[in-house]
């Protein structure tokens, strides 16, 4: 269900700007797990995979690792955003992400 949603947004994001179209795609989604690639003609990428944790638990959670990248039509500048989503929440890294201070 949840490779559904996000294939639905990208589509939505590719259709509304006509000018770009998807270029790559591909999936493998398995009762374990899945993995994802989507391109677009304007560079924009976003790949992931999910592997079920924990199956068949009251504890059974989706692990997810990816990545998604575009660049930012006003300047050029290429923007890329590493991911992992888990039972600990989502947690981006990316080089324009703010960073929380280390605690002393």
């Amino acid at each position: 269900m949840k490779v559904a949603i996000v294939f639905a947004c990208l589509l939505a994001v590719a259709y509304a700007r006509p000018d770009v179209s998807i270029v790559r795609q591909d999936s493998d989604v398995q009762p374990e797990g899945y993995n994802f690639i989507v391109e677009t003609s304007d560079g924009t990428q976003h790949s992931a995979s999910g592997a079920l944790q924990n199956a068949a638990t009251d504890h059974e959670s989706l692990a997810v690792k990816g990545s998604y990248s575009w660049t930012d039509e006003k300047t050029g500048e290429k923007f890329t955003v590493n991911y992992v989503a888990d039972e600990n929440g989502f947690r981006p890294e990316g080089a324009h992400l703010p960073v929380a201070p280390v605690a002393p």
